[in-house]
């Protein structure tokens, strides 16, 4: 039959296949009337034949593997006794040609002899490499075909209508080809094909069919193949009644939407897969009518209601994926008396209840995956003991415990229990089951000790997850035993009562092994970190070490180390023992140590790294040339929050490095210029050191520029208005607030900022990766780099900033001028922070505009005006700060503007209404108002003394309220939500304020 794939589909089971391609069969064994050899072709057709052959050539890789049928073909012999042929045993007449599989290649042109074989009923040109489109003579010559296949046989380009012609046609397979159907040339086929029993299209681009023209289709259809055919539209449900369909495959047409009907479905039916449509509505009760059916694949689409139960009389269902819809109620109890089916999938609903205390029938149950879900109750041990049973899948319900022993252990490979709420202990029965491979039970409430001898009984076993399970831990006794764990690959043991690294499964093959949220103390020695051969990502973050004497493993890619008490200088120690040094290491991550020392310049013989993070350390000295010319992967540098000093070296050669995090150290002298070879840099933070330069327009030739903070240096001087128009595009966040930069902001510079001009899209995890290379097949997933920005005066640490944030801050400088017009072309422009500048005249109109904005700080000027009323346009608009300006006028009122108190306009003493107390005059003069409370600056911020009220009075509730904060800048939730706590606490500090007049 050959080879065949189902678009998409990573598991079908056998009998599907065989019902599938069932067409197939019957189409490619042309049904020959045997040729005689007392009865010879025809020789005007033999000589038709034979110059047809001569037309094409044969693909030579095909050729390796079988032999043409047309080799037979030669002048000698008689047509009919050629192999693939047969012939009317009256006339002569070739009337079925099967060429499938015949390793031929060329174009059939429309002069092709072929076509003077008018009396052909049959043809099979399927898996074979025919170029260019299908040309119209095929079917207006060979009208009397009653079987044709085209599957796989490499015609490209649009059907031609006269398709239409073969009234005769029974068969109709065009499957896996290049071709495309318009809507005339369908709805033709659809009306005049009326003998039409089998038609399979899968693949072909029927985009521009309307779908309606299906219920024209012949009522003795009994096959209908139509997966990935780019369909869209409500699909006719009269469809589904004709009287002897028997398969229907409407798979991967993401777009086509309808309705099962409620009545009157086909009796016939026995296969259904409607997998990753978009159907609509509930199963109805018809369903259990079925009784021939042995597929059911509704997975992701959108059906709901309950699943009604239905199934008692469908005795030869093997298949029922229900999964990724909107089904809700409980798992139908007939579903576990299906004594034929091997899969059960009911996944990703909002299925409640309990499972069945006792089942026996499912004894050809292999897969039964029903999570994410919401079923409770305990886990019933019948599950274990069920004979076929190969994946167990309950993931992510509401399950409790504890799980009872079973005396029968089946035949199961993977049981997934994580994310319920499962308590006690493991049970010893789980240890028996052989041919465990996969025992997942994160995130539960497990308890108990687990032993090296338990583990050991389970031979196949190479991924054990038992993360999130506070009370579990590992055995760091020895009895004297060396087990061996031969299949053992990954062990996850996060957020456990783990005390001691667990040096028994040295003797195993783990390549994966994280122990982070631990309770790991002390260190790690030498002895203790060899034999780890097989290591590949090692996860200790989150402990008590104290030290670690080697890196385990030759071959380790992942080391995880931050959030430990590693101290002192670590490194160097490393590097003094004798090599190897770990070749494959790409990711090296000990941020939040207490580290000290300096980075020893042999680093940079790691060759691998594409990660090195140090941060949040005590590391010191200066940061080695050779960072800066490492000639192989490394893209990202953390150093931040450390002692380094002296300069940055100017010796950036490596045009893969997109992270550069060097801020919070002690740095000094100019920016390295020739940062300007990084053409992949995307975030560059250099803030809080001691940097003394002008403003880097030279950074404006990076063409992926995300990120740029230069904060808190000594950056001077004015930003030049000749910046060319495609530089700074990608910058997303830029940050030059507490400097020395002069002079008005250039209009030229805001024109260039395409980034913000445009919404946010975020990027897929890790997708500015490259991902072909082995060396970072996790990186991707697993290091995020931090991007500290400064909100509502906090500076607040991201980890999607790139996804989430657009940011510009220009605080805390000399900037003279007006601002210009064109900031307010920045429309996803988030935050907004011009404070402590000396800019004059207007706030400018446009900044309506920005209708993103959600901070905007223009405190601490010399705005004139009035405040434009446009901007109550600004519904995103959350913290607003215009204080300590001339700004004069009647404050506007409206959408978020009624929620910013009187601190938002303090020390303007031109304006008046809601909500300061001085009231505006009809011609809008203000009237007198009464003193200003006392307000108490520090040097750096202008902070109201309401905060430190705040800080001293709800002590829990501010950090609370800072974490609260963080969830909304990351998450994006509403900023309404902390404008309604702000004002709760500005209620409570007035109405003390009152009291302890009163009392005074």
């Amino acid at each position: 039959m050959g080879t065949c794939f189902h678009m998409g589909r990573l598991l079908l089971p056998c009998f599907f296949l065989e019902t599938h391609f069932q067409v197939y069969l019957n189409l490619t064994s042309c049904s020959s009337t045997s040729s005689s050899s007392t009865h010879l072709c025809l020789s005007d057709q033999r000589a038709s034949l034979l110059e047809f052959k001569n037309t094409l050539s044969f693909n030579d890789y095909c050729m390796q593997f079988t032999s043409p049928q047309t080799n037979s073909w030669n002048e000698t012999a008689d047509c009919c006794s050629w192999e693939g042929l047969s012939c009317d045993e009256q006339t002569g007449h070739v009337i079925a040609i099967d060429l499938s599989g015949g390793c031929l290649q060329g174009s059939l042109h429309a002069n092709s002899t072929l076509f003077q074989l008018r009396q052909l009923q049959q043809l099979n040109f399927a898996y074979n490499d025919f170029n260019g489109s299908i040309p119209s003579p095929l079917f207006n010559h060979f009208v009397s075909l009653t079987y044709l296949n085209l599957s796989g046989s490499g015609f490209s380009g649009l059907i031609p209508h006269e398709i239409s012609l073969l009234s005769s046609l029974v068969s109709l397979d065009l499957s896996y080809s290049s071709l495309t159907f318009d809507a005339t040339g369908f709805d033709r086929l659809s009306r005049n094909l009326t003998k039409l029993r089998n038609l399979v299209l899968e693949g072909t681009d029927m985009s521009g069919v309307s779908v309606a023209s299906f219920s024209n289709l012949s009522s003795s259809m009994e096959t209908l193949i139509l997966g990935t055919c780019q369909l869209h539209g409500e699909f006719p449900s009269e469809v589904f009644s004709l009287p002897y369909l028997k398969h229907v495959e409407l798979a991967w047409n993401e777009n086509l939407t309808g309705y099962l009907p409620k009545t009157n479905l086909s009796p016939s039916l026995v296969s259904l897969d409607l997998y990753y449509c978009r159907f609509k509505g509930s199963i109805p009760s018809s369903f259990g009518n079925l009784t021939q059916i042995t597929l059911l694949d509704f997975t992701q689409n959108d059906f709901q209601g309950e699943i009604p139960d239905v199934f008692e009389n469908l005795d030869k269902l093997t298949i029922l994926k229900f999964g990724s819809n909107n089904f809700s109620g409980r798992v139908p109890t007939t579903v576990f008396n299906l004594t034929q089916v091997t899969q059960i999938d009911l996944s990703h609903n909002r299925l409640e209840g309990t499972l069945p205390n006792h089942v026996t029938r499912l004894q050809f149950l292999q897969y039964l995956t029903l999570t994410n879900n919401l079923i409770s109750g305990g886990v019933p041990v019948w599950l274990f003991s069920l004979p076929s049973l190969i994946t167990i899948d309950l993931s992510y319900n509401k399950l409790t415990g504890p799980i009872g022993q079973f005396q029968k252990p089946n035949s199961v490979m993977v049981i997934d229990l994580s994310f319920n709420d499962i308590q006690g202990p493991i049970p010893s029965s789980l240890f028996d089951l052989k041919n465990l491979s996969s025992l997942l039970l994160s995130s539960n409430n497990f308890s108990g000790v687990i032993e090296s001898s338990m583990l050991s009984k389970l031979e196949n076993l190479y991924d054990l997850q038992l993360s999130n399970n506070g009370l579990v831990s590992l055995s760091s006794s020895y009895d004297g035993v060396n087990y061996s764990f031969p299949q053992l690959t990954r062990v996850l043991f996060s957020s456990c009562s783990v005390r001691k690294f667990p040096s028994f499964f040295r003797t195993s093959k783990v390549e994966v092994l994280d122990l982070s949220n631990n309770k790991i103390s002390g260190g790690i020695s030498k002895l203790e970190a060899e034999g780890w051969e097989g290591l590949n990502m090692l996860n200790l973050s989150n402990n008590f070490l104290t030290s670690l004497e080697q890196i385990p493993g030759k071959y380790l890619q992942i080391l995880d180390l931050h959030s430990n008490l590693l101290q002192g200088p670590i490194l160097s120690t490393w590097f003094n023992l004798p090599p190897p040094n770990p070749p494959y290491l790409s990711l090296l991550l000990i941020s939040e140590n207490k580290l000290t020392g300096n980075i020893p310049s042999l680093i940079c013989n790691w060759t691998s790294l594409v990660v090195l993070d140090l941060s949040k350390n005590n590391m010191s000295g200066t940061i080695p040339e050779c960072l800066g010319n490492y000639s192989y992967g490394l893209q990202f540098i953390n150093l931040q929050v450390n002692n380094f000093h002296g300069k940055i070296p100017d010796s950036f050669t490596n045009n893969m490095l997109k992270n550069l995090l060097l801020n919070d150290n002690q740095l000094e002298g100019s920016l390295p210029r020739s940062l300007a070879n990084c053409t992949s840099l995307e975030v560059l933070n250099l803030g809080n050191n001691n940097l003394t330069d002008t403003f880097p327009h030279w950074l404006a030739s990076l063409p992926s520029l995300q990120v740029l903070i230069l904060r808190s240096n000594r950056f001077h001087g004015s930003i030049s208005n000749s910046i060319a128009s495609s530089n700074f595009s990608a910058l997303q966040i830029i940050d030059f607030s507490r400097n020395e930069l002069s002079g008005p902001l250039p209009a030229n510079f805001f024109r260039n900022l395409r980034a913000m001009k445009d919404a946010p899209k975020e990027k897929l995890p890790g997708s500015y990766l490259f991902k072909t290379d082995a060396r970072v097949r996790y990186v991707y997933q697993y290091y995020q780099s931090p991007v500290n920005v400064t909100m509502k005066r906090l500076e607040l640490e991201f980890l999607k900033t790139l996804a989430i944030l657009t940011a510009m801050d220009f605080s805390n400088n000399l900037f003279t001028g007006q601002i210009p017009e064109e900031l307010g072309d920045l429309f996803s422009l988030q935050v907004l922070n011009l404070s402590h500048n000396s800019f004059a005249g207007p706030i400018p109109l446009s900044f309506a505009n920005i209708v993103a904005l959600e901070s905007l700080d223009l405190s601490s000027n010399k705005l004139s005006g009035r405040i434009p009323s446009k901007l109550t346009n600004l519904t995103f608009l959350a913290v607003l700060d215009l204080s300590k300006n001339e700004l004069v006028g009647a404050i506007p009122n409206g959408n978020q503007f009624s929620t910013f108190d009187n601190v938002s306009y303090s020390d303007n003493l031109g304006l008046c209404g809601m909500p300061l107390s001085r009231q505006c005059s009809t011609a809008g003069e203000t009237t007198p108002a009464p003193p200003a409370p006392m307000v108490r600056e520090d040097e750096d911020f202008v902070i109201p003394f309401i905060w430190e009220v705040v800080m001293m009075g709800y002590g829990c509730g501010t950090v609370l309220g800072l974490s609260f904060g963080y969830i909304v800048f990351t998450t994006g939730k509403p900023w309404w939500i902390v404008r309604i706590v702000e004002r709760d606490l500005q209620t409570k500090f007035t109405k003390w304020v009152k009291n302890r007049t009163h009392s005074k």
